[in-house]
């Protein structure tokens, strides 16, 4: 919430709650046109050419390779490099990529993680264009930058260097997409010379619009397990690195790569022995070399683990993929990097249902504070911008304020050196509360606030004109007495109030057909992709075609096999609300519910069934131990809700109904 004494903040710069910018409102790189473009090339029977990123050392950069060796590179169409080329083949995986001769670790970990989260994925990487049809060497993909996402065009001619890929090559050799993304990557920062070396947190921002929070694993906060397990739940991106610049990329004889970064693939609390252990997965952007001490693919640790788990969890492959303890995590590694729309691996442990709002600023000015970083002009405080925010509560035990700040760089000076920024944290009465400074182009800090109104003042210790972004996120504590059952947090929900409609729409139409409505196979594909992101949750399998026909019948009130998107407003309630319940009842973390559980289950649902319904339940929806998972669980209560309530409202107080044949028929047939 903004102050009164914000009106000079709003003439001085622009403000908007809008969190990460608007994808139906992209910024054309370089004005270039994909679809025109593309048009264009079709129409004259010729493959594009892009003359503003072209096939020449221009585009490598001078400094990356000696010249003799500039002067050897070769461009080649990945037409030429296979009879059938494709964008993607079976998804696009981190699995997909390797890391050739150019440093680009930073921005490939984060693309990693990218991979894991296909509703950022999508964003980055849009549809209807590949080799099979309407081909014609032209490719765009979209990064976020300074607020708003920006579509970059490119053709396909990639360097090759003594036959071999410069940069990121694909495992599977007909298969373009990380090679091709890369590319834009490095057009957007003006070569591939300035993928050489980077910074983990502006490659995660930049595919996502989020905001990240970088922790130091040397001094890590007393609650991290518990951020790793929100990150994961939540669906944001991770990455990591470890120290040693001087000695970047020496593997150590445990395996960890010094000076390189990595992506986090998981966090999970697993049993182990008579206990439980925190263990993080992690991935190698070179696609192998591993770790090698306790919980890698063959530790005896895992001979502990009960074999459905170490089955779900342990994927044996030279894969660059490994699990790790906690505190081997903490040893081995500098920092953590984790970002998402809003800072939802801040909300964990018994909290209330959350959400985050953030304000955004967009200013210009020549700074005021032009001394070290531990020391303050004395007009600094009263003459830079101050963006005020009021905190109405806080739980003192929970982080409740992220503030985040970046320094745009001019456009086509992506290489420019980073300044030294930061902000300032004070009360109404200009007292100077925290104060945090770096030489990088984002940073963001975390707070506990109590009550009261504040100030961020934005300033750099360089005597230079100053361009900037400025985001405050806020968490809202939602206290609605008529909802027992929070957003979960695999559902992405977690976004601003009054976001939160407008996120199930997203998903729906994501994958409605034209926009209108859902089938039985579009369910099925959404809920398997949207629903079974955690581990533990998709231990019980998949939605299959068949219960997703089921389910898809119990909210369809028109009886034609597809849900609108009103009937899924409604499933999407059920299936947060099933989501919660299933996790609270699954106390062992197995991802499965036996009887007692189930039972337990229903009664949390304000639902009811006698002992024998309850065995009769777990035989049809359960395995041969009759246990459920949470697939079939999904499909079991929303049957037993959908038919409760069908013949409450056919009883009407009798203690009898009447129903005709066909009326029966309907109701147990298709229902």
């Amino acid at each position: 919430m903004l102050a009164p004494d914000s009106a000079l903040t709003l003439e001085q710069g622009w403000q908007t709650t809008e969190a990460t910018g608007s994808l139906q409102n992209l910024k054309k790189f370089n004005n270039q046109d994909f679809n025109s473009l593309r048009t264009l090339c079709l129409s004259q029977g010729l493959l594009f050419e892009d003359a503003t990123f072209p096939a020449h050392i221009s585009s490598i950069g001078p400094n990356l390779l000696p010249q003799d060796k500039l002067w050897q590179i070769q461009w080649k169409r990945p037409t030429e490099l296979h009879r059938n080329p494709y964008l993607i083949v079976d998804g696009a995986s981190r699995f997909d990529i390797m890391q050739g001769e150019i440093g680009c670790c930073w921005m490939l970990a984060a693309l990693g993680s990218l991979t894991q989260q296909k509703h950022f994925l999508e964003n980055v990487l849009p549809k209807g264009q590949g080799f099979q049809d309407n081909y014609a060497g032209i490719f765009h993909f979209r990064f976020w930058q300074y607020g708003v996402w920006v579509d970059v065009v490119i053709d396909d001619q990639l360097p090759f260097l003594n036959g071999r890929y410069l940069s990121v090559y694909p495992r599977t050799s007909n298969e373009f997409w990380p090679s091709l993304l890369e590319k834009a990557y490095a057009k957007l920062r003006g070569s591939y010379q300035n993928l050489h070396g980077g910074y983990l947190s502006d490659a995660l921002v930049d595919l996502t619009g989020g905001v990240q929070v970088q922790f130091s694993l040397k001094d890590p906060p007393p609650d991290l397990e518990e951020i790793l397990k929100a990150a994961d739940k939540s669906r944001s991106l991770m990455g990591c690195s470890t120290s040693g610049q001087l000695r970047r990329n020496k593997e150590l004889r445990n395996g960890i790569v010094q000076g390189h970064a990595y992506t986090v693939t998981g966090a999970v609390k697993i049993r182990y022995k008579n206990g439980w252990k925190h263990i993080i997965r992690i991935w190698n952007p070179w696609g192998h070399g591993e770790w090698k001490g306790p919980w890698s693919d063959n530790s005896p640790q895992w001979d502990h683990v009960e074999p459905r788990f170490r089955e779900a969890l342990l994927r044996n492959k030279n894969d660059g993929e490994f699990w790790m303890s906690c505190e081997n995590f903490k040893e081995q590694f500098s920092w953590l990097c984790i970002c998402n729309s809003t800072p939802t691996f801040l909300d964990f442990g018994d909290q209330h249902c959350t959400t985050w709002s953030v304000d955004r600023h967009i200013n210009l000015w020549s700074p005021v504070l032009a001394t070290d970083r531990n020391k303050c002009s004395p007009g600094a405080v009263s003459t830079n911008p101050r963006y005020f925010f009021k905190v109405p509560d806080y739980d003192p035990k929970t982080y409740n304020v992220v503030i985040s700040l970046m320094q745009k760089h001019a456009e086509h000076m992506q290489d420019a050196k980073n300044l030294t920024i930061g902000f300032l944290i004070t009360m109404r009465n200009s007292e100077v509360l925290k104060k945090i400074f770096s030489l990088t182009r984002d940073v963001t800090k975390y707070f506990t606030l109590s009550p009261g109104t504040y100030a961020v003042v934005p300033a750099t210790t360089d005597n230079q004109e100053f361009e900037f972004l400025l985001r405050i996120f806020m968490k809202n504590e939602d206290y609605n007495e008529n909802s027992n059952y929070p957003p979960s947090p695999l559902l992405p929900m977690d976004v601003p109030r009054q976001n939160q409609d407008s996120s199930c729409k997203a998903v729906f139409l994501r994958y409605a057909k034209q926009g209108s409505a859902i089938n039985a196979s579009q369910l099925q594909q959404l809920l398997n992709e949207v629903i079974l992101q955690d581990e533990m949750t998709s231990l019980g399998g998949r939605f299959s075609f068949d219960s997703c026909r089921g389910i898809l019948s119990l909210k369809d009130l028109n009886s034609n096999g597809q849900l609108t998107l009103q009937q899924f407003r409604s499933l999407w309630q059920s299936l947060t609300k099933y989501m919660d319940i299933f996790r609270k009842e699954d106390r062992n973390h197995s991802g499965f519910l036996d009887v007692s559980g189930l039972k337990s289950a229903i009664q949390t649902a304000g639902l009811a069934a006698s002992e024998q319904l309850l065995l009769l339940m777990a035989l049809r929806y359960g395995d041969a131990a009759r246990r459920i998972g949470f697939s079939d669980f999904v499909y079991c209560m929303l049957r037993l809700e959908t038919m409760t309530y069908a013949l409450q409202n056919l009883a009407e107080g009798r203690s009898q109904i009447s129903m005709t044949t066909v009326e029966w028929l309907t109701l147990v047939m298709y229902t």
